[in-house]
């Protein structure tokens, strides 16, 4: 086993290079960049999700009645120069001795493009010692930044795959011993009809029955927490969570009932099939202790061992639809607001730490089998 622990690890290498090297690649052919988003404010546009959503707030001709407005002119060439260094983008070659800013070197010194190439190198060499950088216009570190949105996505991931398995697991073994009942037909509509039914049509009639939108107002619209959240009491923070997330939570909960709970019925389906469960019921064991002493260790081992990758990705994971509905701010919105003002540093950053976090976790679940069950050897499989 520890051979084969060892190959996957040396597998991590070659396979992030590759994610990293498909991204960057990607990034040099699509149009814009950090300078055009920076051109845009500066030119009174807002910032570019309000461009995108057509929400810039100004008067279209508003930068061209002012001939002396520096937007309307694009960046200075020495103040592009200075960003371009700054960025990563270039570097300045002086004559030897020389001292001054950067504003300086951009006047008397020579520019020269760093080659994609070389920038790649660069900023991998930085990743390996996981030195992620600073965000572009947010004046912060990758990591800070990271920091500062899990809460968020901890909060609607954590609580989602809680009840999901709660409800999941016990449903789907109900199915399965009741399977061709009509409580297993009418479970079954159920459960389909949510996770046809898109989350952000979940989200949205959530708002509209619950919150105020056209019948009751029972829980808040937006945030995580009420004003004056400090001064409450332990149960009142608590509960003062509790209501706050209570949306949210069903929203991105509801539509993964399915494949969870027909994963279930359908792992104890093929075990209850099985001759010792036969044999077992032959014996005379009750069917409560067929059913959870025998069938319930080996039906459940595909469930359970996929749970680090799911306990993962509930923690870096981000709902974009569901923070933007109920107005919260995390890792979903960081990762589209970076997307979307060519934020390099956090795109690359983020993209490093989770693709090498998923990709260890890809180990943890194959040892997580093998702890469920014994019998699972993967140095003599094939």
């Amino acid at each position: 086993m520890l051979a084969y622990i060892l190959r996957r690890l040396l597998l991590v290498i070659p396979t992030l290079f590759g994610i990293m090297v498909v991204n960057f690649a990607l990034t040099q052919f699509v149009p814009g960049g950090p300078f055009d988003q920076i051109e845009a404010r500066l030119e009174g546009e807002g910032d570019s999700i309000d461009a995108v959503a057509g929400n810039s707030g100004k008067d279209p001709g508003a930068v061209s009645t002012d001939p002396g407005y520096v937007g309307a002119r694009g960046l200075p060439p020495e103040f592009r120069a200075k960003l371009e260094v700054e960025f990563g983008f270039a570097r300045f070659i002086c004559p030897d001795g020389y001292e001054g800013n950067l504003i300086q070197q951009a006047k008397d010194c020579e520019k020269e493009m760093i080659p994609a190439v070389e920038r790649f190198v660069i900023m991998m060499g930085k990743f390996i010692r996981f030195d992620f950088g600073e965000s572009y216009f947010k004046s912060q570190s990758v990591v800070s930044l990271i920091l500062d949105k899990m809460p968020v996505s901890i909060t609607l991931g954590l609580w989602s795959t809680l009840i999901a398995y709660m409800v999941s697991i016990p449903l789907g073994i109900r199915k399965a011993v009741k399977d061709g009942s009509s409580f297993d037909s009418w479970t079954s509509g159920i459960i389909i009809a949510a996770y046809a039914i898109p989350g952000l049509l979940i989200a949205v009639l959530l708002l509209v029955l619950f919150a105020g939108g056209s019948y009751w107002k029972l829980f808040p619209l937006r945030g995580l927490t009420s004003d004056g959240f400090e001064d409450m009491s332990m149960i009142g923070k608590a509960l003062d969570y509790l209501w706050h997330i209570t949306l949210p939570v069903l929203a991105s909960t509801i539509s993964s009932f399915a494949t969870l709970t027909l994963l279930t019925k359908n792992s104890f389906l093929d075990e209850i099939r099985k001759q010792y469960v036969m044999t077992a019921r032959a014996k005379g064991l009750s069917e409560r202790r067929v059913l959870y002493g025998h069938v319930f260790r080996n039906a459940m081992l595909i469930v359970i061992a996929g749970f680090p990758a799911l306990f993962i990705s509930v923690f870096f994971g981000g709902n974009l639809i569901i923070e933007n509905i109920f107005s919260l701010d995390g890792l979903g919105q960081l990762g589209f607001r970076s997307a979307v003002e060519r934020d390099y540093p956090v795109v690359f950053g983020t993209l490093f730490a989770f693709g090498l976090m998923g990709l260890v976790v890809g180990i943890l679940s194959d040892l997580m089998y093998v702890w469920i069950d014994p019998r699972i050897d993967f140095e003599r499989r094939g």
